[in-house]
């Protein structure tokens, strides 16, 4: 049968989706890039906020359209949406929709999607029973040049305002052999940035029998993807401020094929917030984390996410965060107003700001971010930057990422000239630069 998945959701769900259509094609299934012209139609759904589950049951709804229209004769829903709310009555919610799997269900993909008895489907295993992501398993990749790899799955955290250990399960890190392994073969067929990605990057290993941790993982894996493509970019997100070690940063520094990114979501910088979100390290922590980062490598690029309007959040506690990124000036930041759900633990906190008001610190951060960002920015003007070609939009125009650009949440380079190759790295002398973006020629 002819194929079409809709991702939804963060690139760890999309290494899901990714793996789901592996074992699809493996069974001798086609795969489609238009929902009209395909037999079986999956969601991999997100779940974490409330506007996520919003977004994704409107896609639903819009893919069951096909089934009066197109060729679609099963609508499949997977991924945290459905592992969210697998208590509710999700088949009379969605009479639409034939089968809903949870996220410890994406291995048994292949007989919900042949299966022919036309009755609704439930599968909601334990997501500890998961087969983890990597060789043997069949997967196909998004992008030619680019794949994130999942070096854990779960987590043993407990943020007041995260649904994801119940979603996703305690946390389980895949052995360094089988990581490297997987990663070496993606750079065999071509791929030039691997992207390692977990719940907590900087947690992987606390669950192993073994000594291996993630500074063991990033060695074994510059040596080994060095020695097939030299070239080829590592890049390393979601890490945890209180366990990203020294020796963990200075592996990311010292390493010459790894990115010396350093992607921290620290939530919020006063100390009281902190510990109400259940993150166990306070502003003085944070400010040494990253002082200590920059005596290393002055030029190694910071990113951050944050949360305002968290509940008991006061008006001189989100300027206590407010100024904590003035005087740390990240070279990429993201902001989210909180999102609130009777299934959280942050739910039952006293003291809730209403959403109004978080937004208008939101974008109170953004706007003070804007400036930041683009004076960073103009210290690589007229300076030569090595880039990864990602897109060919237009005649005569490329769109591309530096090492401090990562994937789809950053900023973008865009390359003036012709005969380039998506995939390929080139050397880019910076002509012009914006709030987030970078612009120039072939050196």
């Amino acid at each position: 049968m002819m194929i079409y998945l809709e991702s939804l959701g963060c690139c760890r769900n999309q290494v899901d989706s990714e793996v789901m259509l592996g074992r699809l094609v493996a069974a001798g299934h086609g795969i489609v890039h238009d929902p009209s012209l395909a037999e079986v139609i999956i969601v991999n759904t997100c779940g974490f906020i409330s506007a996520a589950s919003s977004e994704a049951v409107d896609i639903i709804l819009a893919m069951a359209e096909y089934k009066k229209e197109g060729k679609c004769r099963r609508l499949v829903v997977t991924g945290c949406m459905t592992e969210r709310f697998k208590e509710d009555d999700l088949v009379a919610e969605l009479p639409e929709v034939d089968a809903f799997l949870g996220t410890g269900a994406c291995d048994r993909i292949v007989e919900v999607v042949e299966d022919g008895s036309g009755k609704p489907l439930t599968l909601f295993p334990d997501t500890l029973a998961r087969q983890m992501q990597g060789l043997p398993l069949p997967r196909i990749t998004t992008l030619d040049h680019l794949a994130h790899v999942k070096i854990s799955e779960g987590c043993d955290r407990h943020c007041t305002y995260c649904i994801i250990p119940q979603l996703r399960g305690i946390q389980r890190s895949r052995s360094v052999t089988e990581v490297a392994a997987e990663a070496e073969a993606l750079v065999k067929k071509g791929v030039r940035e691997i992207v390692l990605v977990g719940e907590n990057t900087s947690d992987y290993g606390v669950d192993l029998d073994s000594e291996d941790d993630l500074t063991i993982l990033l060695e074994t894996l510059s040596k080994r993807i060095a020695a097939v493509a030299p070239d080829a970019w590592i890049r390393l997100l979601y890490t945890h401020p209180s366990s990203l070690s020294r020796e963990m940063i200075e592996a990311v520094v010292t390493l010459p094929n790894v990115c010396t990114y350093f992607d921290v979501p620290i939530q919020h910088a006063n100390t009281r917030m902190l510990r109400r979100m259940g993150r166990n390290y306070t502003r003085e922590d944070l400010h040494d984390l990253f002082a200590f980062i920059r005596k290393l490598d002055p030029h190694a690029a910071l990113r951050t996410t944050l949360i305002t309007g968290f509940p008991g959040e006061t008006e001189a506690e989100f300027q206590e965060m407010l100024d904590f990124v003035k005087e740390i000036r990240f070279d990429q930041l993201g902001v989210f107003a909180y999102s609130d759900a009777d299934d959280l633990k942050s739910h039952g906190l006293k003291d809730h700001v209403d959403e109004e008001t978080a937004e208008i610190r939101r974008d109170a951060i953004m706007a003070a971010q804007a400036p930041i960002s683009e004076e960073i920015n103009e210290k690589y003007l007229d300076r030569t930057v090595t880039v990864l070609i990602e897109e060919n939009p237009d005649e005569g125009i490329y769109l591309g990422r530096t090492g401090f650009q990562a994937p789809e949440v950053d900023g973008l380079t865009f390359i003036y000239g012709s005969g380039l190759e998506v995939g390929a790295f080139v050397n880019v002398k910076i002509s012009d630069t914006h709030e987030y973006d970078l612009s120039g020629e072939i050196a």
